[in-house]
């Protein structure tokens, strides 16, 4: 084990001679062992804690058995953080396991800067490639999700990537190496918990050697990516071209030439903010009339005659958003939106009218924030499902001129209006007791911003 760690750090170049690493060290087998065979090889190496604060007196008790295992048993500087993960995961509006990977990336880099650290190093293992890879393909990704987890990512080296969980257990039994058990690792209501006991055990009955074939599966995909990316930027070279109002065109009559048209496409408008679900709409304008238009968060795209023509959007001229599924903010001028899903269990519907509850299974995405529009008609909540104009329900609520102006709908993909953001749901996207996922949008206003607008 210790003779292939090496080889394996040597072999792929991340640890420079006479530098010194920051090793994330939770306290379970796998960080404990990445401290051993480090110590054994005498790198030079910090360990960082970080306290999550989500099992409350058990994570407590593994900091302070980190904090042992680095000051007592090996001597080495030790840095720590508490952070609390389900309050900055219910400010982004992301998952528990989402807010902490950001806290703690985040927390190390900044220690790693300060403390000038050459590398970050963390105990992901073949078992954690498989289970990445697997998540990517389930929720959707592109070639680079593919190979799942890199030997180096940035400042951030794996070193335990050449081997698996069983060979670590092995040699945690050989060198009778201590280790804390983290109980939420047995809890399936994870995502990645429940591939790694569900779905993998599945796999692993139709190919046993399952783990060792995703990571032969990874290296090809990580070279793979390497010549679609090369060729990528070739097509980037050859159809987009730059003037100096960072407008960009490109020959309609060579986009549609192109072998690959829907991939190459989206590669080519991706870094302008559109989306995958945007493409299809995109493609069928190629051969429509000139003068449509579509518009990301950031930029806005224009199909002209012979060229699409790309040119960026002013965030204070922007009347226009595009929400994916997995957007969770939006900031405007004015407001910030915040997104988040609740299972109905043990939900409580929000009396604020600020705050949108809404059945996620009738939403049809992406849904888009837009001003209102004369003209604009919804079905307002508690009427009985009457239609009703938006310029009807302002007059009703007494809105003033400057009001209505800065009034924004949210809309989904078949042009229904959700909400009048603000104000009311439409009676068609109420949660029910057939709900199971409750889509919350919760909009916040910067009252300095619409003062000086107004």
């Amino acid at each position: 084990m210790l003779q292939l760690f090496q080889k394996y750090i040597q072999d792929q170049q991340l640890i420079p001679p006479h530098t010194r690493l920051l090793v994330a060290v939770s306290g379970g087998i796998d960080s404990t062992v990445l401290c051993e065979l480090l110590h054994q090889l005498q790198y030079d190496f910090a360990i960082a804690h970080c306290n999550f604060g989500l099992r409350h007196k058990e994570s407590d008790d593994e900091q302070q058995w980190v904090q042992q295992l680095a000051e007592t048993k090996y001597g080495v500087p030790f840095h720590t953080i508490r952070f609390d993960t389900q309050q900055h995961a219910n400010m982004q509006g992301i998952s528990i396991q989402m807010a902490a990977r950001e806290l703690r990336y985040q927390w190390l880099e900044h220690i790693r800067q300060e403390y000038q650290y050459a590398a970050i190093a963390t105990a992901h293992h073949q078992n954690d490639l498989v289970e990445t890879m697997l998540y990517n393909l389930t929720k959707g990704t592109g070639i680079a999700g593919l190979h799942g987890i890199l030997p180096r990512q940035g400042k951030v080296i794996r070193p335990l990537l050449f081997t698996d969980k069983e060979s670590i257990s092995a040699f945690a039994e050989q060198h009778q190496i201590e280790y804390r058990q983290d109980s939420s690792n047995n809890e399936t209501k994870y995502t990645r918990n429940k591939i790694r006991h569900l779905v993998i055990p599945t796999l692993q009955e139709i190919n046993p050697n399952l783990t060792q074939t995703f990571y032969h599966n990874a290296l090809r995909f990580a070279e793979t990516e390497i010549i679609y990316q090369q060729a990528i930027e070739q097509y980037k070279k050859k159809l987009l071209t730059a003037n100096d109002q960072q407008t960009y065109t490109m020959p309609i009559a060579r986009l549609q030439q192109l072998p690959a048209l829907r991939t190459i496409l989206y590669e080519l408008l991706k870094d302008f903010g559109f989306h995958n679900t945007q493409l299809n709409d995109i493609i069928h304008a190629l051969n429509a009339e000139s003068g449509k238009i579509f518009l990301s968060n950031t930029h806005q795209l224009l199909k002209d005659r012979k060229h699409l023509i790309i040119s960026p959007r002013s965030t204070e001229q922007a009347t226009f958003y595009i929400i994916e599924p997995d957007t969770n903010h939006i900031a405007g001028t004015i407001f910030e939106l915040l997104i988040t899903q609740h299972t109905t269990t043990q939900y409580t519907t929000p009396t604020d009218r600020h705050i949108a509850a809404l059945d996620y299974s009738k939403l049809v995405f992406p849904l888009r924030l837009r001003l209102w529009q004369e003209g604009d008609y919804f079905y307002p909540l508690g009427m009985n499902k009457k239609k009703k104009k938006v310029s009807r329900f302002f007059s009703d609520q007494k809105l003033n001129r400057n009001e209505k102006k800065h009034t924004w709908l949210l809309e989904d993909n078949e042009q229904k209006i959700v909400w009048i953001v603000g104000h009311r749901i439409d009676e068609r996207f109420k949660i029910t007791d057939k709900t199971q996922t409750v889509y919350q949008v919760s909009v916040q206003k910067n009252e300095n911003t619409a003062n000086r607008q107004q």
